[in-house]
């Protein structure tokens, strides 16, 4: 039986840069805060919590913040808690993706010109609602090709269209096609970051082949359910697991290749241990 891991599976560039500067603060001894879950990933989360971070849930809950330091996670946030942070002059870490910063900029150029924003993703998601905060009141979510064809834009209004980072990107060119055929002066920037389209184009690849797919990530995580959903579409036989104990398996003698991949917020030591389960027990 083959083992074939997804390449580029594990921590994504943005990731990576945001736990380096969360362990470059708990370094300097202060106490640290990370305004919502620093990324998507439970049991990464409990560990910087063993290690003294906490987590701040709310605004009402910065806004009573009098001291420490506040690392803004990597979905990044609303203008508004730079607001916050800049008026009560607490100290902070911006750990936002660059990929998602440079969307904070298009939207608020876009805002500037008078356009209205039209953001493709989970309305629900804290990136999503974190590039909301960036566009005032222009601005509509939409996450499905149902969703654009019933849409209507303001009238009069040019409009400036981005995706969610770890958005499908075949579900984007779709609903952007979509728009194309409504006739709208729209402008759309791919805003899907390339380790997302490569981590899915080669999780497809790999689960076209499988006979057995394993997905790793956070239960929330939006770029693990995107891999989980591309590849059932492919192998019926897929999991979506988030630790190796979720992993129980009874594989049929007939198994010749288990593909693996990971989200952007699995550790590498995880993965690991899921592929050496695998290859000890099968």
């Amino acid at each position: 039986m083959e083992i074939r891991l997804a390449k580029g599976s594990g921590f994504c560039f943005g990731v990576k840069r945001a736990m380096g500067q969360v362990y470059e603060q708990i370094e300097t001894g202060k106490t640290i805060y990370t305004y919502g879950s620093l990324i998507h990933n439970e049991e990464v989360i409990k560990e910087l919590e063993g290690k003294g971070v906490r987590i701040l849930r709310s605004r009402e809950e910065l806004l009573r913040l009098s001291s420490g330091v506040v690392v803004i996670r990597s979905h990044g946030v609303a203008q508004e808690v730079y607001d916050i942070l800049r008026r009560r002059n607490l100290e902070y870490v911006d750990a936002t993706c660059p990929f998602v910063k440079k969307i904070h900029r298009i939207v608020k150029q876009a805002r500037k010109e008078g356009k209205h924003m039209i953001i493709i993703g989970n309305p629900c998601h804290p990136e999503v609602e974190g590039i909301v905060g960036w566009c005032g009141d222009c601005v509509d979510v939409l996450e499905t090709p149902e969703e654009a064809r019933r849409y209507q834009p303001p009238e009069g209004k040019a409009v400036c269209i981005v995706a969610q980072t770890t958005f499908n990107y075949k579900k984007f060119q779709h609903i952007v096609e979509i728009f194309e055929k409504k006739g709208y002066n729209e402008s759309a920037v791919d805003t899907i970051c390339n380790a997302t389209q490569e981590r899915q184009a080669e999780a497809r690849k790999i689960a076209a082949q499988a006979d057995l797919m394993i997905v790793i990530g956070g239960k929330n995580s939006s770029n693990t359910k995107k891999l989980y959903e591309i590849c059932s579409r492919e192998c019926t036989r897929t999991y979506f697991i988030q630790t190796l104990d979720d992993l129980r398996l009874e594989l049929p003698k007939a198994v010749r290749l288990v593909g693996i991949t990971a989200g952007a917020s699995t550790p590498n030591k995880l993965i690991e241990e899921v592929q050496n389960y695998v290859r000890i027990n099968f």
